[in-house]
């Protein structure tokens, strides 16, 4: 007689035939290393995302969440799509995983599939599972278990593939059959601590979000601090540089989900066009992916941004749009963007709107446009130094943030 295959193997095997490649299982408690979860909260190293500070108790207690959770499983989903960034200033760099469609959308189904098996294959089980949309913290649990450990940049890596890829979760009432904790491979490497545009990794292991190019682009929704401006260069959703440099990151493969590879036009978009995206045409050119979570006006603004760092006078024309949008968050940024360009036709767009405008911000952000922009390698170094100094107080663990 065979010898019987046990529920954690054949939730495994499922798993797998369901796309993830990785998928770890450890015994649900309390978190691990709660005091650094703590003390980056009590530095409010999570800026504006209230939610991690309002959920607190429930990402240090999985029971929480769901009060008989003996099982958590983390599952890892590939969507590296083997294309590559622009260059190009007057193209706006997206972060990989938002190039494709909603992966929340088509993970969910995934986990629910599994959740259906698991409840077929043990008719008393009960779970949740989350996208990173639940307060469990994914990243921490994941390097309990074989799916690997967490970077000096705080992304979960796997000796398979690297870090390019999605973490699901699902708490079990189930007693599963637990891994041993992945080792860490990071070693003395630190290029994603060096390679960071904005030093938003204060500390190995350590990401200070209001320093970070993806919480600015996305989870920010008021105005970008100047400071940190010309350091996010033309990326408008995200940033992947931490990644770009893991050395790890050369086991990638590219993905078998369609869904994750680039939709039209979202690889190297042209910025200008952007600027005039009205929200009925953000809404049904982003509908179902990653990016709507920046909503219409933050991701214009973003636009702006860049299009002022690319400090070419071809992107004059689309800025003097800007100025003109119905959004003061956009028509603010447009006026620092056409400020650092500084062009005789920048600034007399400027003057121009200056008597129509009624926002304070953005009359504010004329005034210091119409200043010569620093311009040399030592003033940008300066801001570099100044955006490491920003607000960093002290050392805790990182957050993904969330969708």
């Amino acid at each position: 007689m065979a010898p019987s295959v046990s529920l954690t193997a054949r939730i495994r095997d499922e798993a797998y035939r369901l796309g993830f490649f990785k998928v770890g299982v450890t015994r649900a408690g309390p978190l691990p290393q709660a005091e650094n979860f703590d003390r980056w909260l009590r530095e409010e190293m999570h800026g504006e995302m209230a939610y991690m500070e309002h959920q607190a108790a429930k990402r240090r207690d999985p029971s929480l969440v769901l009060a008989d959770a003996r099982s958590l499983m983390v599952l890892a989903m590939n969507y590296n799509s083997g294309d590559a960034h622009s260059e190009d200033p007057l193209r706006g760099r997206i972060s990989r995983y938002a190039w494709g469609d909603d992966y929340h959308l088509l993970m969910k189904e995934r986990l629910q599939r599994l959740y259906a098996f698991i409840q077929r294959e043990e008719p008393g089980a009960r779970g949740l599972y989350y996208v990173d949309t639940g307060p469990v913290m994914e990243k921490v649990w994941g390097a309990q278990t074989t799916v690997g450990w967490m970077g000096k940049h705080t992304n979960l890596i796997t000796r398979e593939q690297g870090s390019w890829f999605f973490i699901g979760v699902m708490l079990l009432n189930l007693e599963l059959e637990s891994d041993r904790p992945g080792k860490d491979y990071c070693g003395t490497c630190s290029r994603c601590i060096a390679a960071c545009p904005t030093g938003a990794i204060v500390a190995p292991y350590v990401v200070d979000a209001r320093l970070c190019i993806s919480y600015l682009t996305i989870e920010l929704r008021g105005s970008i601090p100047r400071e940190l401006r010309p350091l996010i260069g033309n990326r408008i959703y995200g940033c992947d540089d931490c990644q770009d440099v893991c050395p790890w990151n050369r086991f990638a493969v590219t993905t078998g989900e369609k869904q994750f590879h680039p939709r039209k036009g979202n690889l190297v978009p042209e910025l200008a066009a952007l600027v005039d995206l009205t929200p009925e045409e953000f809404a049904r050119r982003f509908k179902d992916t990653p990016i709507r979570r920046a909503k219409r006006d933050g991701f214009v603004r973003n636009v702006v941004v860049a299009l002022g760092n690319s400090r070419r006078s071809e992107a004059v024309p689309a800025l003097g749009r800007a100025l003109r949008d119905a959004s003061a968050l956009v028509r603010a940024h447009a006026a620092w963007a056409l400020g650092q360009i500084g062009t005789p036709e920048a600034l007399r767009l400027i003057e121009d709107s200056r008597p129509s405008e009624t926002d304070p911000q953005v009359r504010e952000e004329m005034q210091l446009a119409l200043v010569p922009p620093m311009t040399n390698d030592q003033d940008i170094c300066a801001l570099s130094v100044s955006a490491v100094r920003f607000g960093v107080q002290a050392l805790a663990c990182a957050v993904q943030p969330e969708g």
